[in-house]
């Protein structure tokens, strides 16, 4: 009987085993450098140097089993004899050419690992978890290109809870990188680039992640429109919001129902304050502005306590004596110029229609009756999406009792007299208005930025000029998200407080003016360079869960009428 090995009689009971999957192609070993500035790479012959760019991925194997999952900082041609600068070969001939190519002329890379892996990833992915780098390779390690299994193994795998896919490490098509979610929510988190890089379109792309994992509940001070209902791209082309894409799961409301109801726009409320209901503080957050000084900004107060709650409409009714003040005058305890400096600066507040004398109903309670069910808010500006003014207060104002709120429930929670609250994400524009190191103290966006989720809220802030923000706030910004900047103080104020930031400095000037960005810090496990994930595309759609028909829109309009306290159906 002829014996047969161990190999043949398991292939004889399972069947034969799969052929082991080939190689990637090697791109390079490693010839110098160190664990500060990184390693240098000496590129193979049959390695093309057009095909690697700055901020890929690529994976070093070391000696013991390790390996250096690291990213490409910078690209360089190099040569044996330094005089082959002055004198270059006749590439006319092919012989030559192929003779020098790889040999006396070549390519190097340097890469900055950051992080290691102790074992070859498992099917799936699955294998010893990333740790930061401590250490280096030897000389002549052979260095690859990262797989996907790699890139999922470091930054997780999308289909998992919490996970959002967010787009693609350059110069790898097909491969994702997935977002996590819960750690970007833990932190506030910024979105940062120049006008025109699409920040706009990368942030709907994360409050549709964040809406989707429902990791989080998300309040939108919508400045132009482009959040909630549907709005336009640069080529005319219907681009859905939130609204329409996750229909029940996210409320619209409105400060100009004229502009919603123009562009079809269907809300769930018309967000209305009164004089009456406005603190010195929430003007407070103006002051900048509308250019108080502090001897005014601290008259506000003493005239909240004498003229009571109506102070704002009685300094803007010109035919108000106001007689509780006489003797403050008279006393010197309030300045005439004083008083009549803050009457002609308050007078811009007569320009919004959304103020009135009294309001009837109390629009930050409507807004938190949908928060604190999990039903996410988007607030449209309308016309008042111009005003900066506008959007300072009402942002301001609606946050400040919000804030409050959350506060109180996360205090109620700690007492065991309530469950603590769902996290809330807030999400601002020209977020270095509400940020300047010269009003951050006197907003509540500071104080929310410097509590790091102590109440459960965070801020996601979309700006275009990072050097603005108060550099305190800016060292809080958990998770950076940044597009193509150009200006200098810009990029030191992106990187302030980010290690190996020399090198990351370089791959963020190499970026693509669309669709693209480097993404570090708390959500991410290293830092990565992604072409983002496109906007609505009809695979977007489908992913975000499609439109409900039928009688299927008519429960969830039932359930949106139940939730404002209708006995009727309603229209959505």
């Amino acid at each position: 009987m002829e014996e047969r090995s161990p190999e043949e009689i398991l292939d004889a009971f399972f069947g034969p085993r799969p052929a082991p999957p080939a190689p990637a192609q090697r791109l390079g070993i490693v010839v110098g450098g160190s664990l500060s500035k990184g390693l240098d790479v000496k590129l193979d012959p049959t390695t093309v140097i057009e095909g690697l760019a700055v901020g890929r991925y690529v994976v070093v194997h070391g000696q013991t089993g390790r390996r250096f999952f690291s990213i490409i900082t910078d690209v360089q041609l190099d040569s044996l004899n330094p005089l082959i600068e002055k004198a270059p070969p006749d590439t006319s001939d092919p012989f030559l050419t192929r003779v020098y190519q790889g040999n006396v002329v070549f390519g190097r890379i340097h890469i900055a690992p950051m992080l290691v892996l102790d074992s070859p990833p498992l099917p799936g992915g699955k294998g010893g978890a990333p740790r930061p780098v401590k250490t280096i390779p030897a000389h002549f390690a052979p260095v690859y290109p990262a797989t996907e299994e790699e890139v999922s193994l470091i930054f997780g795998h999308e289909e998992e809870q919490g996970y959002f896919y967010i787009g693609e490490p350059l110069e790898m098509e097909g491969i994702h990188v997935a977002l996590d979610l819960r750690r970007l929510v833990e932190r506030s988190a910024g979105v940062f680039g120049k006008t025109g890089t699409g920040k706009t379109f990368l942030t709907r792309t994360l409050l549709a992640g964040l809406v989707r994992e429902n990791v989080a509940v998300v309040l939108v001070f919508d400045m132009h429109n482009e959040y909630g209902w549907k709005s336009e791209d640069e080529r005319r082309q219907e681009i859905k919001g939130l609204r329409q894409l996750f229909h029940s799961r996210v409320a619209v409301f409105t400060l100009d129902e004229e502009s919603s109801r123009r562009r079809g726009s269907k809300v769930d409320g018309v967000v209305y304050i009164g004089y009456d209901q406005i603190e010195p503080e929430d003007v407070d957050s103006l002051s900048g502005i509308m250019m108080l000084s502090d001897v005014q900004v601290g008259a506000l107060y003493f005239l909240r306590r004498k003229l009571g709650k109506q102070w704002i409409a009685r300094l803007l009714d010109e035919e108000d004596p106001l007689q509780e003040l006489e003797s403050a005058l008279e006393r010197g305890t309030l300045h005439g110029g004083t008083l009549g400096a803050i009457q002609r600066k308050l007078g811009l507040l007569r320009r919004f229609a959304f103020l009135q004398a009294r309001a009837v109903e109390d629009s930050v309670r409507q807004i938190l009756h949908y928060l604190d069910r999990g039903i996410n808010v988007v607030l449209e500006f309308g016309r008042y999406g111009s005003s900066l003014e506008a959007y300072l207060l009402v942002a301001n104002y609606i946050t400040r009792r919000i804030h409050d709120h959350y506060v109180e429930r996360t205090e109620a929670a700690q007492g065991r007299l309530e469950g603590r609250p769902i996290p809330l994400v807030i999400t601002i524009e020209e977020a270095h208005k509400f940020l300047a190191p010269e009003v951050a103290r006197h907003t509540i966006f500071g104080t929310i930025a410097r509590e790091l989720r102590k109440y459960n809220v965070t801020l996601l802030i979309v700006d275009q000029r990072p050097s603005g923000i108060d550099p305190e706030v800016m060292s809080q910004i958990g998770t950076r998200i940044t597009c193509l900047l150009d200006d200098e103080a810009d990029i030191r104020a992106v990187f302030s407080g980010v290690s190996g930031a020399s090198a990351l400095r370089e791959v963020l000037a190499r970026l693509d003016t669309r669709q693209q960005a480097l993404i570090l810090g708390h959500a991410v496990p290293m830092p990565v360079v992604v072409k983002t994930r496109t906007y609505g595309t009809p695979e977007f759609y489908a992913e975000m869960g499609g439109s409900p028909t039928g009688d299927a829109q008519a429960v969830l309009s039932r359930g949106r009428s139940l939730l404002r306290g209708e006995e009727g159906e309603g229209e959505i």
